[in-house]
């Protein structure tokens, strides 16, 4: 009874893709979400998936409402927006929640802006604010692939580097490392995760995926490497558990698998605080 239960779904091809996504997303997420957590970023990350809204409306007025080449927008617009947070923020009379919160309104205001000039948004867009991984394609699937990939390879060749600077900075800057660029980096790096994370989960639910498995993660250890393959293992199990209780249940797979990974951090944080 169980088996069939858990193999019911997999008979159906688009279950298969989106079990595929959402680990791949969910392993990307809490692997460059331990650097979100460590270094007080929740609200970057947050802001940063709302400043694409407008990459994915220009991108759907453009291409006259077809979803592949959104990812491309998005990805152009999560991009700027990161470097511009960062070259703001290097002015010492902008702080970085500042520079943070004008850079996030104003994106925001501009996607919304963007969005209300098509007459059927809120059916052709609202996947990309909610998540849509059932709808996931076989083309979307090797996009997340690649850029999920290149994320992963720049955080293993810059993983010393990145932990120092979270760790501390003061000592980063003594050792003549490359501060500003490396932070920049970093910045692009949360940009591409956001992007790849986008049909998985939606713009208003993405950064549950970036802090919740690695906060999780954070409670069960303290070294590094430690947390970012505890934080995988657990947002990849939060990716499947809400792809199964959405199909069951009949609710948004986004909502599913954000649900699930809060449920995971509670449970933790409840037997760890007793």
């Amino acid at each position: 009874m169980l088996l069939e239960w858990l193999l019911q779904p997999l008979s159906y091809a688009f279950m298969q893709r989106g079990l595929i996504a959402a680990v791949l997303v969910g392993v990307v997420c809490a692997v460059v979400g331990a650097y979100v957590v460590l270094r007080g970023m929740a609200f970057f990350g947050d802001a940063l998936a709302h400043t694409i809204l407008p990459g994915v409306a220009l991108g759907y007025l453009v291409s006259g409402g077809g979803r592949e080449p959104l990812f491309w927008w998005a990805l152009g617009a999560s991009i700027i927006s990161a470097l511009g947070i960062g070259a703001i923020s290097k002015n010492k009379q902008i702080k970085e929640d500042t520079a943070i919160g004008v850079i996030f309104a104003g994106m925001f205001a501009l996607g919304i802006a963007l969005i209300s000039t098509v007459r059927s948004y809120a059916v052709d867009l609202s996947h990309f604010l909610f998540g849509d991984v059932l709808g996931v394609s076989a083309a979307s699937l090797w996009t997340i692939g690649l850029f999920g990939g290149l994320a992963l390879f720049l955080v293993a060749a810059f993983y010393k580097e990145f932990m120092i600077l979270s760790f501390d900075p003061v000592l980063a800057a003594t050792l003549r490392m490359p501060v500003g660029l490396l932070n920049n980096l970093l910045l692009v790096l949360i940009a591409v995760t956001v992007a790849v994370s986008l049909q998985t989960v939606g713009v208003a639910l993405m950064v549950a995926m970036l802090v919740t498995p690695a906060a999780t993660a954070y409670l069960l250890t303290k070294r590094l490497l430690a947390m970012m393959a505890l934080g995988a293992l657990i947002a990849s199990l939060a990716g499947v558990v809400g792809l199964y209780l959405s199909y069951y249940l009949s609710i948004a797979s986004g909502a599913a698998i954000v649900l699930t990974a809060t449920l995971i951090f509670f449970l933790v944080f409840l037997i760890k605080k007793s």
